[in-house]
C-alpha cells in the first residue's frame, strides 16, 4: 500500500502527530461512512454540499442532478464541463467522542477525518452505472441487486463524478485529555472521554407497503450494528 501524497495542501502542519501517511488509513476513513462534504467554487463563491459517496481503490464517487450547480461548477447553463470546475475539496469526518478536560481550553474531539483535493471527471455509459453501483453499495450493501436499476431517463437526469484519491490528507485524534499531569489536575474535577457511537435501528416499513412484503435479509441484518 503506497503512502499518501504530501503536497502544500495536504502536508500536516498543526498537530502533525495526528496525521496518517499510508493510503490504508484513507480507505479506512472512507469505508466507515457514506456522507461527505463536497466543496466547490460556483461563480467565484465557495459552496459546500453534503452528499452521499462511494469509493474504490483509486476514486471517490458523488452524484446529483444534472442541474445541480455543485455538480457542474455553475455557469449560465448549469452544464459547464468538469474540466472548468477546477479543483474541488471533499471532506469526510467521523466523531468518536468528546474529550472533556479539566479546563475548557483543553477540551477537544476524538475524530477520524480525510480531506481530498482533485479535479473531478464526469462519468458516462457503463462507468456511470458502475459509479452509481459503488455509491449504492457504500450506503446499503446488497441493495443494488435487490432494487430496480436506474432507467435511461433517470441516468440522463443524473451526474456522476469520479474524484481521484491521488492527493489526500488523513488525521486521527484519539485518547484522553492531556492535562492530567498539569496544574489543573489539582482542581479535583472529573475529566475523560464521552464516547459517541452511531447504530442502525430496526427498519421502519413504508406505510404503503403491501401486507406480507418480506424484509430482505441484507437490510434486516443491519439493525443493531454500528455504522463505523
Amino acid at each position: 500500500m503506497t503512502d499518501l501524497s504530501s503536497t502544500e495542501r495536504t502536508r500536516h502542519r498543526r498537530f502533525s502527530e495526528k496525521g496518517r501517511t499510508d493510503r490504508a488509513a484513507l480507505h479506512e476513513v472512507l469505508r466507515a461512512g457514506f456522507v461527505c462534504h463536497l466543496g466547490v467554487v460556483v461563480d467565484g463563491v465557495p459552496m459546500v454540499v453534503p452528499t452521499v459517496y462511494g469509493f474504490d481503490v483509486d476514486h471517490l464517487y458523488v452524484h446529483g442532478s444534472v442541474a445541480s450547480r455543485s455538480m457542474t461548477g455553475g455557469g449560465p447553463t448549469g452544464r459547464r464541463p468538469t474540466a472548468e470546475m477546477g479543483t474541488v475539496c471533499v471532506t469526510v469526518t467521523h466523531v468518536d467522542g468528546l474529550v472533556l478536560a479539566r479546563s475548557v481550553f483543553e477540551h477537544g474531539v476524538n475524530y477520524r477525518s480525510a480531506m481530498i483535493y482533485s479535479e473531478p471527471r464526469r462519468l458516462e455509459g457503463e462507468e456511470k452505472l458502475e459509479g452509481l453501483r459503488i455509491l449504492t453499495e457504500q450506503a446499503a450493501p446488497g441493495q443494488w441487486d435487490y432494487a430496480r436499476r436506474p432507467s435511461r431517463k433517470e441516468l440522463a437526469a443524473t451526474t456522476v463524478l469520479a474524484i481521484p484519491l491521488a492527493e489526500a490528507s488523513v488525521k486521527v485524534s484519539s485518547g484522553p485529555p492531556d492535562d492530567g499531569d498539569g496544574p489543573d489536575a489539582e482542581l479535583g474535577l472529573w475529566a475523560g472521554v464521552l464516547p459517541l457511537a452511531t447504530t442502525w435501528l430496526p427498519p421502519v416499513p413504508d406505510p404503503l407497503l403491501p401486507e406480507g412484503t418480506a424484509l430482505p435479509g441484507h437490510i434486516a441484518g443491519r439493525a443493531g450494528t454500528p455504522l463505523t
